[in-house]
């Protein structure tokens, strides 16, 4: 009796592994200056091999009947900063964003097989800061000066504020408002307000100033009559001192003033 044939079994395992890439953050809002790490990760079928990974702001091929590499452009070339590999990671960053890279990026690989892949689309969004501020203040008021931005910022934001272009250094927490209790004289400046580890700095606003800072006296109440002062100082016009004297006649409703400038 012969033998009994041994079984061999093979096992033969079909790989649908298809081209992939998975953005980190699809949509990033980056500050203006700042630096933006874009990051990512892909995968391709096995048994290619990746001859060249690049980056490209468009899905149209150009006059030599490629897709520009972003790192050959000159306006991205020194600040284009491939960390990724020819394996998996596909991370950039750029560095000095400014409002022209506002735009779609995409991804792309050519194979040995001479095949281009484009993978998906990452948008970036450049932002700047703007102080919103209310457009009166009067002295005693409480004045709440926002720090806004143009999109979401992607980072978790420290937000730092500037008076005169001096840091308010107790004021550098995780909220974009400032709170100025009781408004006085020596509030008066530029505010300003910038981003923790940010070169930026936003516009600096007038608004609490001594432009808008009003002041009153009350003079004497005769009868029904009211002699009140209203002084403004403005510190945006020469330092000059307007100052108002108002008659109040309750009972015939009648308003006169007289306004002196001193410079």
């Amino acid at each position: 009796m012969a033998p009994p044939l041994p079984l061999i079994f093979l096992l033969v395992i079909h790989s649908d592994q298809k081209e992939h890439v998975n953005y980190i953050q699809p949509h990033i809002c980056a500050l203006k200056d700042s630096s933006v790490l874009m990051s990512c990760t892909y995968t391709y079928p096995t048994g290619l091999q990746i001859k060249k990974v690049f980056w490209t702001k468009t899905n149209v091929k150009n006059a030599k009947n490629e897709f520009p590499d972003l790192s050959e452009d000159p306006e991205y070339s020194q600040r284009l900063q491939y960390l990724g590999d020819k394996q998996q990671s596909c991370t950039i960053r750029l560095s000095h964003v400014t409002q022209k890279d506002s735009h779609k990026y995409y991804f792309r690989f050519i194979t040995d097989k001479d095949n281009v892949k484009w993978l998906d689309i990452m948008c970036v969004l450049c932002s700047d800061l703007q102080v919103e501020s209310p457009e009166r203040v009067t002295e005693g008021d409480s004045v709440r000066l926002t720090c806004k931005s143009s999109c979401a910022l992607t980072d978790r934001a420290t937000f730092i504020w500037y008076r005169n272009s001096q840091p308010l250094t107790e004021r550098r927490d995780r909220n974009n408002q400032l709170l100025l209790q009781s408004v006085r004289r020596e509030d008066a400046g530029r505010y300003s307000c910038a981003l923790h580890e940010h070169t930026y700095i936003s516009p600096a606003v007038h608004q609490v100033d001594e432009s808008v800072l009003v002041f009153y006296t009350l003079v004497s109440v005769v009868g029904h009559l009211v002699i009140l002062h209203i002084s403004m100082v403005c510190g945006a016009c020469g330092a000059a001192v307007f100052l108002i004297t108002i008659l109040i006649v309750y009972d015939i409703c009648v308003w006169y003033y007289a306004m002196s400038v001193n410079e």
